[in-house]
């Protein structure tokens, strides 16, 4: 007997275990309020700018005022450049009520005039502001320490003696500035922080209503009986939830069936095996009462010879009866544990012909195998084989002596097309009446012929014939043979496994 193949790579290794996904809502509630929150900021961040430039504008222009102010009072005496400062007018440019204000005034030709003489030059790559006809430049210095701001305006001089630009700087601490930055910064932070605030309980609210429906699913189904595999309601959930549902009542339904399938099969089995048992149980009593009555007498030993003979084939027939049973109920439900992959049919049945060419030949009966293609499909091998030897243990049970079984192979299609593999099993016995060729394959159901030919069947060969087919996706047909005869119709089963392109094109 061949050996199973092995199963596919990596099926006997433990599989890493999937990674938790964690809370629907939490998912939901991160995706929806980080964004929101980085919309946010963003949008914080060019409010906060905007409003710093406005601020700029606003105080660039109260500085340019003061620039122009003290610019009206230069002029020029005697050929020079003077500035007439009044004391009051010079001390509101030296303080301010949030910092500091300095000045400085430089002649026509380069020489200090008036103000702070230390205070910082006007770089020379300064551009002219666009936003006032004035030739005035705004720039940022350090004066004593402090970052100040000063406005640095080119004003025209002139007498009957001579004329020339003088420049006049003004510039300011940034206390004013920084301050109003601060309530800038602090009314945007607090107005989008209560927008986030507001946005994430809604979001919240949001959330948990929508997800109300999954909740209630979880909780029918956490409410729900162990033997309870009634559908659930689909149209109780949203639309993109709803394919879930429909899974899931398939899963049960198939479930249901499977459940079904394994109570029918029990009670099957105990009904199968209560009938050799009974008969072993009674048959060693009347062993023992047999040995109790004469021990000591010849013919009572060989009487109890007789009797465990009948016991051993009882047994046997009930040890069949077992394996029969053991392979129906892995050929029903085994589909999902069974390792598929590429086996080759043409092996197989030659493998299995071999192996039961004995039990032929006993019987004078002419087996031939009849394949000129090595036909590969996807399947498990054990389960294959198996059903193949009980195609072929049928055919010589119900075929007389002398008579004639052939093991055919053969390829249906047009390559390129969805070709199919053909396995026949003709034999010459009586056959299968048309009106029984549907329940033969029902588990314990025997055709009349059958059971005069062999009495002690188990009624199963067919059933596991059409459970393994079943999960190959295989056709099985029933018909007459090719060579039949009057009294002898035959049977021919012929079985269509469907083969996979890439492992069939070219033969």
């Amino acid at each position: 007997m061949t050996a199973p193949l092995a199963h596919p790579a990596g099926a006997d290794h433990k599989s890493k275990p999937a990674k938790s996904l964690g809370s629907l809502r939490s998912q939901l509630l991160s995706w929806l309020l980080i964004p929101l929150l980085l919309v946010v900021a963003l949008d914080a961040f060019s409010v906060y700018r905007n409003a710093l430039d406005v601020a700029d504008l606003a105080y660039d222009r109260a500085l340019l005022a003061s620039t122009r102010a003290l610019a009206e009072r230069v002029s020029v005496v005697d050929g020079k450049v003077v500035a007439d400062v009044p004391y009051v007018a010079l001390d509101s440019f030296e303080t301010d009520t949030l910092g500091r204000i300095y000045y400085k005034v430089t002649g026509t030709n380069g020489e200090f005039v008036s103000g702070y003489e230390d205070l910082p030059a006007l770089p020379p790559d300064v551009p002219r502001s666009e936003i006032y006809p004035a030739l005035v430049r705004f720039y940022h210095a350090s004066y004593h320490n402090q970052p100040v701001r000063i406005a640095a305006l080119y004003q025209p001089v002139y007498d009957d003696s001579m004329r020339g630009i003088a420049l006049i700087q003004v510039g300011e601490t940034m206390d004013a500035r920084s301050d109003l930055t601060r309530k800038i910064l602090f009314s945007t932070m607090w107005r989008q922080g209560l927008l986030v605030t507001v946005a994430a309980l809604l979001v919240w609210f949001a959330v948990r209503f929508v997800l109300r429906p999954l909740m209630q699913l979880k909780a029918a189904v956490e409410a729900r009986a162990t033997t309870d595999l009634a559908d659930f309601e689909v149209n109780q959930v949203h639309r993109e939830v709803r394919p879930l549902v429909v899974a899931m009542n398939g899963y049960m339904g198939r479930l249901q069936a499977l459940i079904t399938g394994q109570r029918r099969f029990i009670a099957d089995a105990s009904h199968q095996l209560r009938t050799p048992l009974t008969v072993l149980k009674t048959q060693a009593e009347l062993a023992l009462r047999e040995f109790d009555r004469n021990p000591d007498d010849p013919r009572a030993w060989q009487d109890l010879r007789e009797i465990v003979a009948s016991i051993a084939g009882t047994t046997d027939a009930t040890v069949h009866l077992a394996n029969r049973l053991l392979t129906l109920a892995r050929a029903e439900h085994g589909a999902a544990e069974s390792g598929v992959e590429p086996v080759s049919l043409t092996d197989i049945t030659r493998q299995v012909g071999l192996e039961q060419a004995r039990s032929a030949v006993k019987k004078q009966i002419d087996l031939a195998f009849d394949a000129t293609d090595q036909l590969i499909v996807n399947g498990n091998a054990l389960l294959l084989h198996e059903l193949i030897s009980n195609l072929l243990d049928n055919a010589i049970h119900y075929t007389p002596v002398g008579g004639k079984i052939v093991l055919r192979l053969r390829r249906d299609g047009v390559a390129s097309v969805a070709q199919r593999a053909i396995l026949e099993v003709e034999d010459s016995g009586m056959g299968i009446p048309e009106e029984d060729r549907e329940r033969v394959f029902s588990a314990f159901y025997r055709a009349p012929s059958a059971q005069q030919q062999n009495p002690g069947g188990a009624g199963l060969g067919l059933s596991i014939v059409r459970d393994i087919a079943s999960m190959h996706q295989a056709q099985i047909t029933l018909s007459v043979a090719d060579d039949s005869k009057d009294q002898a119709p035959g049977l021919k089963v012929t079985l269509s496994f469907p083969l996979p392109l890439s492992l069939n094109q070219g033969g």
